[in-house]
C-alpha cells in the first residue's frame, strides 16, 4: 500500500534512482560508519546506505513509515529506529560514536534542527537535502549575495559545501522549489566566539536591518565608536563583515554589559 505524503510533516519522498546513487555516492558510507538518517520516509535512502555495511539508525516520526520500516528490517542486525520527533529525539545517547548524519530534511523545521545537530558530540559529518534555497545560504561567504545570519551562524560551528542539485521531479509529490544536498563538517571556528549570546544577538541585528549599515543597525548596542574599536567599518554593510569580525563586535557587546 502506497503511503499518502503528509503536509504537516513536509514529505516529499525520494524517488529517482539515478539521485539515489548520486547521494550515497556523495556520502561515501564505509563498513563499520554508524549512519543516523533523519526522515527516511519509504527508506529509498535507508536501502543503499545499509548495502554499504554501515550501521544505520533512523529517526521517524510518521508512525505508519515507522511501522513499514520496523517491519521492512525487523531480522537486520545493523539498523535501528527510533519513532519520535528529530528535534526531542535524544540522538546526543547514541552509540558508538563518531555518528554521520544523512536524511532529507522537512523543509520546515530545517533551520533550527541543523542547529540542534551541530550542537551533538561526537559527529563526524552530515549530509542533508534541503532547499536549494537554504544550501546557498549555509555555504555562502561574505560579500555574495546569499550570504546572511544562517551563513554567519554556521560558520561559527561547521565548514560547509554545496555537492548536489536536485530538481523537484526526483520526489512525489513534487515540490515547488529546487533541492540541493549539503555536506557540513563540524569545527572548531578559526575565530574565537568568546561570547556565544551577544555573537548571535549582533549577527540577528545586523541582518534583520540589512540594508542599513552596522552603525545603524547595532546602534542599540554598540556605538560607532566601539564598533570602530573592532577593526570594522561601522558604514559598512552586514553582508560585507566576515563572520570572525561579527565575533569581534560579540565580544565587544559581552564586555560592555559588563561594564554597566
Amino acid at each position: 500500500m502506497s503511503h499518502r505524503a503528509r503536509k504537516r510533516f513536509g514529505q516529499h519522498f525520494l524517488h529517482d534512482r539515478n539521485t539515489i546513487a548520486r547521494i550515497v555516492d556523495a556520502i561515501r558510507p564505509e563498513p563499520g560508519d554508524h549512519l543516523v538518517e533523519i526522515g527516511p520516509g519509504q527508506g529509498a535512502i535507508t536501502e543503499p546506505l545499509l548495502a554499504t555495511g554501515a550501521q544505520l539508525t533512523a529517526v521517524e516520526i510518521d508512525r505508519d513509515l515507522a511501522a513499514s520500516l520496523r517491519a521492512r528490517y525487523a531480522a537486520h542486525p545493523r539498523f535501528t529506529l527510533i519513532e519520535d520527533d528529530v528535534l526531542k529525539a535524544p540522538l546526543d545517547c547514541l552509540q558508538p560514536t563518531p555518528l554521520r548524519l544523512v536524511g532529507n530534511l522537512p523543509y520546515n523545521i530545517s533551520t533550527p534542527l541543523i542547529f540542534r545537530l551541530l550542537a551533538l558530540p561526537g559527529v563526524v559529518d552530515m549530509h542533508f537535502m534541503l532547499q536549494k534555497e537554504v544550501v546557498d545560504r549555509l555555504a555562502a561567504t561574505a560579500g555574495t549575495a546569499a550570504y546572511g545570519r544562517l551563513s554567519v551562524m554556521r560558520a561559527a560551528k561547521a565548514s560547509a559545501q554545496s555537492v548536489l542539485k536536485i530538481g523537484p521531479g526526483a520526489f512525489s509529490p513534487p515540490p515547488k522549489v529546487d533541492s540541493a544536498v549539503v555536506r557540513l563538517v563540524p569545527r572548531q571556528p578559526a575565530f574565537p566566539v568568546a561570547a556565544p549570546d551577544a555573537f548571535e544577538t549582533v549577527v540577528r541585528l545586523a541582518f534583520s536591518a540589512r540594508r542599513k549599515t552596522l552603525a545603524n543597525g547595532l546602534k542599540s548596542v554598540l556605538t560607532r565608536d566601539q564598533i570602530e574599536a573592532c577593526g570594522v567599518n561601522p558604514s559598512a554593510r552586514p553582508e560585507t563583515i566576515e563572520p570572525a569580525e561579527f565575533a569581534a563586535l560579540g565580544a565587544a557587546v559581552a564586555a560592555s554589559e559588563q561594564t554597566r
